[in-house]
């Protein structure tokens, strides 16, 4: 895709500003939210991402794999398990009891009307106290119009982080900040801090996309398109997928919570948490390939969202992924547009496998 790059030498990286980096297809997002007739003062506002939401039919399997892939016990009752990270979040993955399913990603609402906004919806649930789950709260499932459920959650107490991991120091070609100290690693998961975004794939992606933008407070970052007239700039394109992010006005907040794209079957595609930097990606990729645990794609690095991924299939089939050193945006980043095609997915990296496109 068309990147902004000109000032970089080959084989180079830089930190370019976003109405840089975003390219020359963009739109404001004030205008593409009028151009959509989206009132913001109708939105059920989201707070965070908080936490995902799985059933598995083997939930002794699914935490081993869980606790090689980063996550300690939160709690466990006799069907359902929560899984917390070292952030501030009480629980960044819940288990239960059952079939293979997806029972959703969780959101934080900001208040209590929101929530009550979110009953309103033709597809809402009731909302239903969290009585068993770590900090408590109340929960409210929602379905979207092809049948993945969305929760939003309210009243959950907050939680002190744990330790955070030091933030290790680089020797450059002229600055050396590491005198006479020596790099050293021990081998283990790479510990997840938080939940960062998750994906599906969808059938009606413009049914999809007007459900999340016009209910919710989601902003998409990034379009990629399918260019069907051999790039003509007034030609037909059609959009296939979008990397959405909060809009939580001019705070900073993640490059995409949410990104969904086209597919003939409806599923949900993969769920993602961030680690602290890249020597502890690398460590966690290496940690999980010596337990036997079945590689998707990675170690590399995107472009959209410039995150350090590496992709993995749980023991019930699910993917997920471990991810550092991503994007930050707010509502002033322009809206980028981009070709969609394997090129648009990462800058270096293995090639792209068909099972992360299926």
């Amino acid at each position: 895709m068309a990147i902004n790059n000109d000032r970089l030498l080959p084989n180079t990286g830089a930190a370019l500003p976003d109405y840089q980096a975003v390219g020359p297809e963009r739109q404001d997002q004030a205008a593409w939210k009028k151009s959509m007739g989206i009132d913001p003062e109708s939105q059920i506002r989201l707070a965070k991402l908080a936490h995902m939401r799985y059933q598995h039919p083997d939930l002794d399997a699914i935490t081993t794999f869980l606790q090689h892939f980063g996550m300690e016990i939160a709690k466990r009752t006799e069907n359902d398990i929560w899984y917390r990270g070292y952030g501030p979040d009480q629980y960044v993955y819940y288990a239960r009891q059952g079939p293979k399913r997806f029972l959703g990603a969780a959101y934080v609402v900001e208040s209590r009307q929101d929530l009550e906004r979110g009953a309103a919806l033709p597809s809402a649930g009731k909302i239903e106290p969290m009585e068993d789950a770590p900090g408590g709260g109340f929960i409210l499932t929602v379905t979207d119009p092809e049948g993945f459920p969305m929760c939003l959650i309210h009243g959950q107490q907050p939680r002190e982080h744990g330790p955070y991991p030091p933030r290790l120091l680089y020797n450059y070609e002229v600055e050396k900040p590491r005198a006479r100290h020596f790099t050293r690693f021990t081998p283990g998961p790479a510990a997840v801090h938080k939940l960062g975004h998750y994906g599906l794939c969808v059938r009606d992606f413009t049914s999809q996309l007007n459900f999340y933008t016009k209910h919710f407070n989601i902003v998409p970052s990034d379009f990629l398109y399918l260019d069907n007239n051999n790039n003509n700039d007034d030609g037909p394109k059609t959009t296939v997928a979008v990397f959405a992010h909060l809009d939580r006005g001019t705070d900073l907040v993640d490059h995409h919570t949410f990104f969904m794209s086209t597919n003939p079957t409806s599923h949900v595609h993969h769920c993602s948490f961030e680690v602290h930097d890249y020597d502890t990606q690398q460590l966690g990729h290496q940690w999980l390939a010596q337990q036997n645990y079945t590689p998707v794609w990675g170690v590399g690095r995107h472009i959209l969202g410039s995150q350090i991924f590496d992709y993995w299939w749980d023991v019930s089939g699910n993917m997920i992924e471990h991810y550092a050193d991503g994007d930050l945006v707010n509502n002033q980043t322009p809206i980028g547009y981009g070709l969609a095609g394997d090129e648009s997915l990462a800058v270096w990296g293995p090639d792209v496998p068909k099972s992360f496109l299926d």
